[in-house]
């Protein structure tokens, strides 16, 4: 079997490739090449495995984006996609050959970071994937959606404020994507959605072609500062994602879906876990929680790099053994943070953690916490405080969240 990389002229054969292994047929996209979900793909990076008969039997792909870590910090990283196995050669070493070749090449471009949505939760981990971030479906009934009373102090919430206007895609692509962009650029754990995939309405609404309403939010001064894309079926308000680069803007677009009428409930179907506005509901149970998942999950490429080249905001130290099975790798690092800043370097010192470079994965951007891995059995603590300093030290300013499906 060879694993080689693709060109313009391989795209056809990629995405019959894939479609085949997931067991679907491609979409026609428009005339303009644009509109379907896999019409953004980067052929310059993508692999196929071929059999020795000739006939590809596997794909794998990567995307340029931009992931902002803790302290709004961005940084270039591929985002894995299009990993497919075709069902006559599964169970022999095909993703796993098509994987180490893709990580093997991420390092010598220089990438410190690697990112993936995993279509099955068993895969990804013994690549040294870790999930990072996790997201929630919230369900709210429309007779349970009154707001929480006014304090005595003030109002519950942050207050609605600004106006909301309702609008076709067509009529605001531009501010839908200059108002994403701002708000990726301060979220931990969010990702870029580059220009080109706005251009080929490629991905899920409201970036795709499919008939949306959107609910743009405008501050007092008439700026645009969210957004909210959403349909309407059969007394069911869906919405796909709701965007705010502060928590005003997206209480009033919040109150405005809950208040809409014809509704009998609404569905915000990407909602961080602890955002607060099931606390914003006189009835804190009227908000049904399903679909608890995870969705970034992350792998360290360069250790001393990555740990580098996020924010902290307490100072401290730890030793990290960290094992990577996959790669046949285990190293011990010194992080060291003062003022913000880290450094980590080889040591010989005793661990505080023992960890598999998947867990690193996970508590890198501050979703998970080390202690909880550590009860879980994951991370191994070698001191009784590790795991208290390990929880300050990876912790972020507020938690991370990605909403972009590629």
């Amino acid at each position: 079997m060879e694993i080689r990389s693709t060109t313009d002229q391989d795209r056809q054969v990629f995405v019959d490739t894939l479609h085949a292994a997931f067991g679907l047929f491609p979409e026609t996209p428009a005339e303009d090449g644009g509109g379907a979900w896999w019409s953004a793909f980067e052929m310059d990076r993508g692999l196929l495995a071929v059999a020795e008969d000739g006939r590809p039997v596997g794909t794998a792909g990567a995307y340029s984006f931009e992931l902002t870590l803790p302290g709004g910090i961005p940084v270039p990283v591929p985002g894995v996609t299009a990993v497919g196995v075709l069902p006559s050669h599964r169970r022999r070493g095909v993703a796993r050959a098509m994987m180490r070749h893709q990580l093997t090449e991420l390092r010598a471009r220089g990438e410190i970071l690697s990112v993936l949505l995993a279509s099955e939760a068993l895969i990804y981990r013994r690549f040294g994937y870790g999930p990072a971030t996790y997201t929630r479906r919230l369900t709210v009934p429309r007779h349970r959606a009154a707001p929480a009373l006014p304090r005595a102090h003030g109002t519950a919430g942050a207050p609605v404020t600004g106006t909301v206007e309702v609008l076709r895609r067509a009529e605001c692509a531009e501010i839908l994507e200059e108002v994403y962009d701002r708000y990726r650029r301060a979220q931990p754990g969010a990702l870029s959605r580059p220009h080109r995939w706005w251009a080929l309405r490629a991905g899920q609404p409201p970036i795709s072609p499919a008939p949306r309403y959107i609910a743009v939010h405008r501050d007092a001064d008439g700026v645009p500062d969210g957004y909210a894309g959403y349909s309407l079926e059969s007394g069911t308000l869906t919405v796909d994602e709701t965007i705010a680069t502060d928590d005003a803007a997206y209480t009033a677009l919040a109150r405005f879906l809950l208040e809409h009428d014809l509704v009998t409930q609404v569905v915000f179907k990407h909602v961080a876990p602890d955002h607060p506005l099931r606390w914003q509901l006189a009835d804190y149970r009227a908000a049904e929680v399903s679909g608890d998942m995870d969705w970034l999950w992350v792998r360290l490429l360069d250790v001393p790099r990555a740990l580098t080249a996020r924010g902290w905001f307490t100072d401290g130290e730890l030793v990290l053994d960290v094992d990577d099975p996959f790669l046949g790798e285990h190293d011990r690092y010194l992080l060291t943070v003062r003022d913000g800043k880290a450094d980590c370097a080889p040591t010989d010192r005793a661990p505080d953690l023992s960890l598999d470079i998947s867990d690193l994965g996970s508590v890198y951007l501050g979703g998970t916490a080390p202690s909880t891995l550590v009860r879980a059995g994951h991370i191994t603590a070698h001191h009784p405080d590790a795991a208290t300093r390990a929880d300050a030290l990876f912790r972020a300013e507020r938690s991370p969240h990605c909403l972009h499906w590629f």
